[in-house]
């Protein structure tokens, strides 16, 4: 049996990105794991990799094409704001997040915006650590992707009403 060592903040991000694939466009399961490493820009064995911990962690199935939904939502409303928490930092220039990205932004009104930090950012806010380094690349190619990346940093750094409200609509993009 496969030893696990925990999960990694490159595994929510995986997982996150073949729930998107299975909105968009394309058929479900149509994908291989060099597609994956392709589009989130990493190497295909860091994707092998995440999926093996996902396996054992029983947040994927064993042929690692199927995502077990309801246990990856109760992981990510339960238990990713311990695992990988976060506290906005320093102002910079980036890529909107957390109740400042698009999905979000016609709930709340804040003063200070939260963005990934970004060469490409258009947007001035308090610094969040994306889960993986190249979630901003990622996201900028797939914007359902963006929407549930931006939806759990409400997890990690959100208020009680804005966690509520992340806690819904990732239900009804992760449940379906």
């Amino acid at each position: 049996m496969k030893q696990h060592n925990g999960m990694r903040p490159l595994d929510i991000v995986v997982l996150l990105k073949i729930v998107a694939l299975e909105q968009s466009d394309r058929q479900e399961g149509q994908w291989l794991k060099k597609n994956l490493a392709e589009w989130l820009q990493i190497s295909a064995s860091e994707v092998s990799e995440s999926l093996n911990r996902s396996e054992i962690a029983g947040l994927v199935d064993a042929t690692h094409r199927n995502v077990l939904r309801r246990s990856l939502l109760e992981f990510l409303q339960f238990g990713l704001r311990y695992v990988f928490p976060q506290r906005p930092g320093a102002l910079v220039t980036g890529m909107p997040t957390a109740h400042s990205a698009p999905v979000l932004a016609d709930y709340f009104v804040a003063a200070d915006a939260y963005v990934w930090p970004d060469a490409f950012g258009s947007v001035r806010g308090q610094a969040i650590e994306p889960l993986y380094g190249t979630v901003p690349q990622a996201c900028r190619q797939d914007p359902a992707l963006y929407d549930l990346l931006a939806l759990i940093d409400v997890l990690r750094v959100g208020r009680t009403r804005e966690i509520a409200l992340a806690q819904t609509k990732l239900n009804e993009r992760i449940i379906l």
